[in-house]
């Protein structure tokens, strides 16, 4: 087992002109991405930067930010990042929660460290120059990266079961807790990730997905690691400017979520490509011609979806996975089992244990849904200044010596030892004295044609229970309420029918780009509230 930060040096030592980062106009070697890292480091460490302390990155997608990740790692320092959409109060419950000894940002995002400070101590700060209404005084991004380059390398003394980073997770209900993970726990992820992948160091990986998103940050760990090019690019708000960088830097991976795989179907000359594919059976791959392969995570990715994918990309494998933050990846589903198996989350990933327990613990039967339990060297050590919790999802398992990841997550197998999704326990709804999982209405509604996107959530009804209602986003302008409902009764059972369906343009999203539940949730009982006086 390696640190991580020891694959960068590596790199830079034995293919140090292969280009390593590309973001925007900027385009760094092995060897230019490692030396400002080093550079860094010396910097981190004459602000007395300690082995062990956390920094806080607080950064875009750029350049200066995956710097900054190797930068903290050479100094022995633990890495939290932050999303640059974070507003004030959460960042200062982050900075209370893992007191770190410096921060890493951006000109642009002072002025929400500056209203953070009325919560929170703010430590050093470094920030990349620009524009800005803040006063704050701090030491500029690049005279870090130059006032201490060409030195001695920094050696921490860190070793791979130091922690290596802290993901806050989003937070679906309450605070958002630290995820405690060890340079080990990475490197046994990003292993069996690249593994599964087919990864070698020719690949070159496109990703809009925010580094500060575990899974955006694995792009950039796992290229690393093999010493392939990473293309970081900021956002999919203009699809066809990122499929047009996609195919000038020749692309060969492209992460998605479900919600661009949404705007994808939406988009007219991909559209045709899939009709074209139906009508005469074949596809043209000169759209994107050297894509190998496209990978999913964060949310299932939708039966239609994963249709329409193979449509327009015949040649790229599509890797439909299932994880969470506190084990980086629970499942994946091998490309070849797409057509047999679509509704599946998958198996195990290698080198890790996934089983099904009841509310006693115990092994349920093959077919009937129970709490998925993981087991291996990717479950993360616990939650940072969060005993409670830790102990609440990290208990002894089937070895006394062993702590195993109580997920919260339900799932069921199938007799040839494939998972299926059914939904949180959490969230589980209860109406008319049924038990309704949301993930099953909304893989109804997903078959729809004119339904794009859809989120169901119970809400408080005293004579129900809980209504079962539903969000969705329409393709179709003509779509109405009653033509979803009368829909999913020709679907569902009755008892797991919506009652209260929202027609809408967008659906509420964490800040890591995942539809949140929780806040879809919050307006649907509104709305439905509503619906009841009216």
């Amino acid at each position: 087992m390696m640190r991580i930060e020891s694959y960068l040096r590596f790199h830079a030592q034995n293919t140090g002109q292969k280009t390593a980062l590309v973001t925007g106009q900027v385009r760094l070697t092995y060897a230019e991405f490692d030396a400002k890292a080093e550079a860094l480091a010396h910097t981190l460490l004459a602000q007395n930067v300690k082995r062990g302390d956390r920094v806080v990155i607080f950064m875009d997608n750029c350049w200066q930010a995956a710097v900054s990740v190797f930068a903290i790692l050479k100094a022995g320092a633990v890495f939290t990042l932050v999303n640059p959409s974070t507003k004030a109060d959460k960042l200062s419950y982050i900075l209370n929660d893992c007191t770190p000894s410096l921060m890493l940002t951006q000109a642009k995002l002072l002025p929400v460290i500056d209203e953070a400070e009325a919560f929170a101590p703010i430590p050093a700060v470094i920030a990349v120059q620009g524009p800005s209404r803040s006063k704050r005084a701090c030491l500029s991004f690049e005279t870090a990266i130059e006032a201490l380059a060409g030195q001695e390398q920094v050696e921490s003394g860190g070793i791979d079961i130091d922690l290596a980073m802290l993901i806050y997770t989003s937070g679906s209900t309450g605070r958002p807790k630290g995820v405690m993970m060890t340079h080990r726990n990475i490197e046994a992820a990003a292993t069996a990730l690249t593994g599964l992948l087919k990864n070698t160091a020719d690949d070159i990986i496109l990703s809009v997905l925010p580094l500060s998103f575990n899974y955006g940050l694995y792009q950039l760990l796992m290229a690393v690691k093999l010493g392939a090019t990473l293309v970081l690019e900021k956002s999919f708000a203009f699809p066809q400017a990122v499929f047009d960088v996609m195919r000038a830097e020749k692309v060969t991976g492209f992460p998605i979520v479900p919600t661009m795989s949404a705007i994808i179907m939406q988009m007219r000359d991909l559209q045709a490509a899939a009709e074209e594919q139906e009508t005469s059976g074949k596809a043209s791959a000169d759209f994107l011609p050297d894509l190998r392969y496209i990978t999913n995570t964060a949310a299932q990715l939708p039966v239609p979806h994963i249709a329409f994918l193979q449509k327009v990309f015949p040649e790229a494998e599509i890797y439909s996975m299932y994880g969470m933050t506190e084990c980086k990846r629970c499942t994946w589903l091998p490309p070849h089992m797409l057509r047999e198996k679509p509704e599946s989350v998958g198996i195990a990933l290698p080198n890790s244990e996934v089983y099904l327990v009841d509310e006693q613990g115990l092994p349920v039967p093959v077919g009937e849904a129970g709490e998925m339990v993981i087991r291996g060297p990717n479950v993360m050590q616990g939650y940072w200044n969060n005993p409670a919790a830790s102990a609440e999802v990290l208990r002894t398992g089937r070895n006394p010596w062993e702590k195993v990841l109580h997920t919260g997550d339900l799932l069921r197998m199938d007799a040839d030892g494939y998972y299926y999704f059914v939904g949180r326990k959490d969230d589980i709804i209860k109406s008319r004295g049924e038990k309704v999982p949301p993930k099953e209405v909304e893989t109804v509604l997903y078959t729809h044609p004119s339904i794009s996107e859809a989120v169901v959530a119970g809400v408080p009804d005293t004579m129900l229970g809980q209504a079962i209602t539903a969000m969705v986003v329409a393709v179709d302008a003509t779509l109405s309420d009653k033509d979803i409902i009368r829909f999913c009764r020709q679907h569902l059972e009755d008892f797991m029918v919506p009652v209260f369906v929202q027609i809408t343009n967008e659906l509420p999203r964490t800040d890591t780009g995942k539809v949140s539940r929780r806040l879809a949730a919050e307006i649907l009982e509104k709305q439905y509230r509503q619906f009841q006086d009216e």
